[in-house]
């Protein structure tokens, strides 16, 4: 995506932080990595512009305390810019996190045990008519021939492998479809869904859509993960917890320095609320 920088910015008021102007070209060339809706560029400056105005409010907020950069490597070989070292550090400075103890992990644990249950499993069969996503007339397509063979499955389900090796597209085909034993996440989201609402023996009422195309699927056993114990999953509890308190904590910290900011031609403090 490609802005032009004369006619997205030539009305706009300047964007500035606590009076040091962010030169449009930046913005612009910016710009290029968010999204927007089509048609709509201002969309992606608007963003972009966000983005540089709270990298400039942090920039001169650690100015402000003194701060040194310090560049961490963040993958082998590779480092943090100074600009990146300073944000985080600031971050890290700034920050202070709840406290919270296991007594509320377990109440969150105890009011809702089934969030903490182990993989099930099962064991699955389909019939795949295959069609891109982005196509909408050879989607249309394969939904019509699954609907077609769905038809013959309901009068005759014992033809399902039979099927399976004439029409799926998936190599699963020469083994009449048998897809094996599954676990959770295994599959796509959609197909996984449809798995959990089934019983045992059902074959899919109508054809499942997934980024795929197409599934005529058929469940053959299922087995409900078992309630993991609070031991297990504490520490994920805790992980979880401590990002959430950081982000909280992130937003609130954020907030404080826009709220005693001099920032001109961009809102800030809706975005921090909503992301």
């Amino acid at each position: 995506m490609q802005i032009d920088i004369e006619r997205t910015i030539g009305t706009r008021q300047p964007v500035s932080v606590n009076g040091i102007v962010i030169d449009p070209a930046r913005i612009a060339a910016e710009a290029q990595n968010h999204p927007a809706p089509k048609g709509k560029p201002g969309a992606a400056w608007m963003a972009a512009a966000r983005a540089l105005a709270l990298r400039e409010l942090m920039l001169q907020e650690a100015g402000r305390r003194g701060l040194v950069p310090e560049p961490a490597e963040v993958e082998p070989g590779q480092w943090e810019t100074q600009d990146e070292a300073l944000v985080r550090q600031l971050l890290d400075e700034g920050i202070e996190i709840e406290a919270f103890d296991d007594g509320q992990l377990r109440a969150l644990y105890d009011a809702d045990q089934d969030r903490f249950r182990g993989p099930s499993l099962y064991e699955a069969a389909h019939i795949l008519f295959p069609a891109p996503a982005g196509d909408a007339s050879a989607r249309t397509a394969a939904r019509a021939r699954a609907g077609a063979v769905l038809a013959t499955l309901m009068e005759r389900p014992s033809r399902f492998a039979a099927l399976a090796r004439e029409h799926s597209g998936c190599s699963s085909r020469d083994n009449g479809g048998l897809l094996g034993q599954l676990a959770s996440g295994d599959t796509v989201a959609d197909f996984e869904a449809a798995l959990a609402a089934m019983k045992e023996g059902d074959i899919s009422t109508v054809p499942v859509e997934t980024r795929y195309g197409f599934h005529l699927i058929r469940l053959d056993a299922k087995a409900h993960g078992e309630v993991l114990p609070f031991e297990a999953v504490l520490p994920h509890l805790r992980a979880a917890q401590e990002k959430a308190a950081w982000i909280h904590a992130s937003k609130s910290f954020i907030a404080k320095l826009v709220a005693s900011a001099d920032i001109t031609g961009v809102q800030i403090i809706r975005s921090i609320a909503t992301t």
